[in-house]
């Protein structure tokens, strides 16, 4: 169990958290969300030794062992299983099938486990020192976007390993639906504040929402009682006969909750441009056949059609030819054999990480998406920078300091700020938070123009997929139908060895549970609270406002009741004096008697006000 204790951590000005507490208790596995900066990757680091705190402690059983993946890729054995071996804890140092295991389900071949380390992309790289962690059996296991460089054959590995680990987890991933499936508790940074329940990502975002929209609520009833109270000190403070009701409304006022007003946080909203067109069929694609000189046919005999708005996903293992076969569509590279046709009417925008290198490093992120089209003024350049999580100054950073991944959110940028009506999109939403993913599958969604897409994030494939160009087994196929029908019909067989295509977990992806009140539930729930509140208070507030006006009424009567007596007195008239001293009598006694009758209406506010507060927040 690790126990975090009042941690504050800032970074000069900006504060990352603020006194914040959480347990990560025996077996639980807990993903860990919140906006990019907001400190996420900063957590990790403090929990492994790499980063320091200013206040707090974080404490760590006798011998606890944290297992988290380099960012070095340094290797020192000449293959790659020898390397693996190195993960393993020392009473298993000669259990090389466990790391066979492991490597092989992260998408290494049996051949593959005698190469160099060194012979491997990055990606693969980076997936070798996940096995070395995998197989060193930490107490905590800590992953920062562990599914970038897989596949789904091996998230789907993934998801099955981790969802039998043993041990506890703390999960950063932008793949919401990923995370859902393996997670049993989800911890969010919210506010410099860090909070933790049971459940999905589903559940934590919905009770957030929830508790500020009854905090909102609570501080807006608050400001309009405290007014109230303060109207009736002003106007009552100078009669003695309610000094008892005025002071205990300066109690009341004095122990009221004042709420500070929350900052709105922005919300991650963007769009794509459309571009128009007029027909019918955008491209066709016949016979294709691609193979890289000295390298094996990745695929041929491949034919499909593009239409305007159809939604065309590319799925498979790494390195089977899908961005090989977007290159082929965007003109970067020639087929072998066969064509691509296009419509002249087709305006296309090619997103692929690779391609930052075409980035000019002597610009600022503003300028780099400003420049990709004429019409881009600056505002909508900075409005995309916010939108790609360039906020303010980050702006202006150059792109020739920026990392790989901030440099493929600049590349994605400059897609939105151009009019399209084909979109190429290769795994879009590596790199992003999951506020951003959601905002970018909503505008890919809308978007009017066509999408040919490769993703391995099932939530994507699962909500955008209409027709879908198959790499499995060695060949390549077009599957006309959307992703659930495809796992239905086909799946992915028993080679990734993951999740049957039929669990509740896949299958629920397109149609989550209802929450127990839907919000739509919830506002008429509430509206009919305050309608039936107003309904039972209208007689209330009215006789307190004809008593009030009453009492406002007797009281300047009685003063120029008062001011006739000084004259009558002055005059010494007798008949006049008697006639008044009985006028004055009763307008007081009406006084007393509307003062009493306010103070048991104002009671009965009280008790309707109190019934109205419970019931918002019940």
């Amino acid at each position: 169990m690790i126990a975090v204790d009042n941690l504050t951590k800032t970074f000069g000005s900006q504060i990352l958290f603020d006194a914040v507490s959480f347990k990560i208790n025996a077996r639980e596995r807990v993903g860990l969300v919140g906006r990019n900066g907001h400190g996420k990757t900063t957590l990790f680091r403090i929990l492994v030794g790499e980063e320091a705190y200013d206040e707090g402690s974080v404490v760590l059983p006798k011998g606890y062992r944290i297992g988290h993946v380099r960012q070095q890729l340094a290797f020192s054995c000449d293959n790659i299983l020898a390397e693996g071996m190195r993960g393993l804890p020392p009473a298993k140092r000669d259990h090389h099938w466990e790391v066979e295991k492991v490597l092989a389900g992260l998408g290494f071949s049996q051949d593959d486990m005698q190469r160099p380390p060194g012979d491997f992309s990055g990606g693969f790289q980076v997936r070798l020192n996940l096995a070395k962690v995998l197989v060193s059996e930490p107490d905590l296991l800590l992953l920062d976007e562990p599914t970038n460089y897989l596949d789904i054959t091996s998230i789907r590995w993934i998801e099955r390993f981790l969802t039998a680990w043993p041990g506890e987890l703390l999960l950063i991933t932008h793949d919401r639906g990923f995370m859902d499936r393996v997670v049993t508790h989800t911890m969010g940074i919210h506010r410099r504040k860090v909070r933790k329940m049971a459940g999905d990502t589903r559940k934590y975002y919905g009770q957030i929402a929830q508790d500020e929209e009854i905090y909102e609520k609570t501080r807006l009833n608050n400001e309009r009682r405290a007014r109230e109270v303060e109207q009736f000190i002003t106007r009552f403070r100078a009669k003695a006969r309610l000094a008892g009701l005025v002071q205990s409304r300066v109690k009341a006022l004095e122990k009221l909750d004042k709420r500070e007003k929350l900052h709105k946080l922005r919300e991650l909203s963007f769009s794509f441009r459309s571009h128009p067109f007029r027909g019918k069929q955008m491209l066709a694609a016949r016979d294709l056949a691609f193979a890289h000189p000295g390298h094996p046919t990745l695929f041929e005999g491949l034919d499909f059609t593009v239409n305007a708005g159809d939604r065309l996903c590319v799925i498979g293992p790494n390195g089977k030819g899908k961005t090989t076969l977007l290159q082929l569509l965007a003109g970067n590279l020639t087929p072998q054999r066969g064509a691509i046709a296009y419509h002249p009417g087709v305006a296309g925008g090619f997103y692929e990480q690779t391609n930052i290198q075409s980035l000019n490093d002597l610009h600022t992120v503003e300028e780099a998406i400003q420049s990709c089209h004429p019409d881009v003024d600056r505002q909508q350049a900075r409005n995309i920078c916010g939108a790609m999580l360039f906020e303010g100054d980050q702006a202006l950073k150059k792109v020739a300091v920026l990392s790989g991944g901030e440099k493929a959110r600049v590349m994605l940028g400059r897609l939105l700020a151009t009019p399209l009506n084909l979109l190429l999109l290769d795994e879009p939403s590596n790199h992003l938070d999951l506020e951003s993913c959601d905002a970018l599958l909503d505008a890919i969604d809308r978007f009017e123009g066509a999408v040919i897409m490769v993703t391995h994030n099932e939530l994507f494939l699962h909500t955008l997929a209409q027709r879908l160009v198959v790499f499995h087994q060695d060949r390549v196929t077009l599957f006309e139908g959307t992703y659930q029908a495809f796992l239905d019909k086909d799946g992915w067989g028993d080679q990734d060895g993951g999740p049957s295509i039929n669990t509740p977990a896949v299958a629920n992806e397109t149609a989550p549970a209802e929450p127990q009140h839907s919000k739509k539930e919830l506002r008429r729930r509430r509206s009919a609270i305050i309608t039936e509140h107003a309904k039972r208070s209208r007689p209330v507030d009215k006789a307190i406002t004809e008593l009030e006006s009453g009492i406002e009424a007797d009281e300047a009567q009685l003063a120029a009741l008062n001011d006739e007596m000084v004259t009558a007195a002055q005059a010494n008239d007798g008949e006049r004096i008697a006639r008044l001293s009985q006028s004055i009598h009763q307008c007081r006694q009406r006084i007393d008697e509307r003062f009493n009758a306010l103070e048991d209406w104002y009671q009965r506010k009280e008790v309707l006000d109190a019934d109205l507060a419970q019931k918002l927040e019940d």
